[in-house]
């Protein structure tokens, strides 16, 4: 009798939840209403209310908290959040924590669609099991499909050891699916806490990545695994910190304080992005006289030829409003690299730097303007080159490091350039580096210079030291140097200055300072329409 009547309860207790609809058995709707947001009020906390809260203290946000940060107020729609891991070793069956670690979905930006996702380190600190990273190459693909920007904002400790290789079977997708939308959506990386593993490499294939100041960190090996970090050698700031990876190893384009100041600098940078590769750059109404006059350059470049200047005051005078958004600021400082706009319209800006090394190109300046070339190309953003170069930076570091690779990778990535490309030659163009700057030669579209610009194969010094070597060793020793200046003299004459090379057709003019906007302007109006056919081909062959 009590054995009936305890099935009796346990019958009537499962059966609570349902009614009759048409003799038919189901599951009461209010029931099921909150069933589900009971689901999502799981989903919502990720690791637990204290896990959580651990992150806020140490100064992070967590990943819903960033992506509220990010996108517009309420456009945030999320993508499989009830997701979990199918890991059953390790004791991983008690841990199927809603979401697996990682926030997915798609909302906007100023009104832009975008896809993101943020990684979650309240769940088992970030790390990307098989689940996880499957999750994300799925957001990375439906934004390829859809044809729009994404943002992924990094935090987590590399590829999680209970998944074993499974884990590097979802990382392996993943990588795939972000190198196949490389060039054809912009992709973004926010790096707000230690990023470890393959993890750092998925971060670094976007176009851009923008590491938080204080967490954001970079590491291949874990400095649990690297022996100067075990000895004491360094510590793991000094290993894959911001800071190193901004300055030294050229990774992060931009540092940024906070997590609010990140998203605002990865917003700026998608106002000069179109939405994918067959779209232009959005344009943005400036109130900037298109034929402003800039008196101001007139005076800027020094008479002494040896003497440094800033070329981001000239590119400052020249941009509309003033606003260059330079990008990786504290690496190869001898080249600029940046956006900014003219007339409304995006522009990708290259410049050599006089007042770092005399503006020399060397190994880090060739590979860090090649690639901003490439990206700009790739979503149809004109080029625009500021040059004064003396050269290659010469020394037996840059020539056993590879500089003649390298050097080249700048020249391949202007020649293959099919955008809009205008140069313009402030005062040196030297050599194998004036051919490697987008030079006439290489098809750029239009090539103009100051009065005191001097387009040669080398200064005058060196080269009446090649050339006139023997009439000064003759020379009686007191008239050496006489003779020597005189020569040096007669060549700026002959070659010194920008006519031999318009006289040639190699400069398209030869202009005032006063006129750099206008001109500029002009040409890229012109060129807007610029369309240009080469023979098909998988792709070139970049010396990598």
């Amino acid at each position: 009798m009590w054995g009936e009547r305890n099935i009796l309860d346990v019958l009537t207790a499962s059966m609570k939840n349902y009614v009759v609809v048409d003799n038919t058995m189901v599951k009461d709707s209010s029931d099921a209403l909150e069933d589900l947001r009971y689901k999502r009020e799981q989903a919502r906390l990720g690791g637990g209310l204290k896990r959580q809260e651990a992150i806020r203290n140490s100064g992070r946000g967590t990943a819903r908290e960033r992506v509220r940060l990010l996108l517009d107020e309420d456009s945030f729609v999320e993508i499989d959040a009830f997701l979990t891991h199918r890991t059953t070793d390790h004791g991983m069956f008690m841990h199927e924590l809603l979401g697996d670690g990682v926030v997915c979905g798609h909302g906007t930006i100023d009104g832009r669609r975008i896809y993101c996702f943020a990684q979650d380190f309240s769940v088992h600190g970030g790390s990307m099991g098989e689940m996880h990273a499957r999750k994300i190459a799925k957001v990375v693909e439906m934004a390829e499909r859809a044809k729009v920007p994404l943002i992924g904002i990094w935090d987590g400790g590399g590829q999680r050891a209970h998944d074993g290789v499974a884990a590097l079977g979802g990382t392996g997708e993943l990588l795939d699916r972000l190198v196949q939308c490389s060039g054809r959506i912009p992709m973004i990386s926010l790096v707000l806490g230690p990023v470890v593993g393959v993890s750092a490499l998925g971060a670094s294939l976007a176009d851009f990545a923008i590491l938080g100041s204080e967490h954001g960190q970079l590491f291949m090996s874990s400095p649990l695994e690297t022996p100067e970090c075990i000895s004491g050698e360094i510590d793991a700031a000094g290993l894959g910190g911001a800071n190193l990876h901004a300055s030294r190893s050229g990774i992060a384009c931009l540092i940024a304080e906070d997590e609010e100041e990140a998203c605002a600098l990865a917003v700026d940078i998608l106002g000069f992005l179109p939405d994918h590769n067959m779209a232009d750059p959005p344009l943005e109404p400036t109130t900037d006289d298109p034929g402003r006059l800039n008196p101001d350059l007139e005076a800027l470049v020094p008479d002494n030829p040896n003497r440094p200047y800033d070329m981001v005051k000239v590119i400052e005078e020249v941009v509309d409003d003033g606003y260059f958004m330079e990008l990786f600021n504290s690496y190869a400082e001898n080249i600029i690299i940046g956006y900014a706009r003219l007339d409304g319209k995006p522009v990708g800006i290259v410049a050599n730097q006089p007042k770092v090394l005399a503006g020399c190109l060397d190994i880090d300046a060739s590979i860090k303007a090649a690639r901003f070339i490439r990206t700009c190309d790739a979503f149809n953003i004109p080029l625009v080159t500021f040059e004064d170069v003396p050269g290659f930076l010469p020394g037996v570091v840059q020539e056993w490091g590879g500089i003649i690779r390298h050097g080249a990778k700048l020249l391949f990535a202007y020649a293959e350039a099919t955008v809009p490309k205008l140069t313009m030659v402030t005062r040196k163009a030297y050599g194998g580096a004036y051919l490697a700057m987008s030079c006439k030669h290489l098809q750029s579209d239009y090539n103009i210079a100051w009065p005191t610009a001097e387009l040669a194969v080398m200064g005058a010094e060196g080269a009446v030291n090649i050339i006139h070597r023997r009439e000064i060793a003759a020379a009686d020793d007191d008239q050496k140097e006489n003779v020597r200046l005189q020569l040096v003299e007669e060549y700026k004459n002959k070659f010194g200055d920008p006519y031999v090379a318009a006289q040639n057709g190699w400069l398209d003019d030869v202009i005032e300072p006063s006129e750099s906007r206008l001109r500029l302007v002009r040409a890229l109006k012109i060129l807007s329409s610029k369309r240009e056919w080469s023979p098909p081909k998988k792709h070139g062959n970049i010396p990598l």
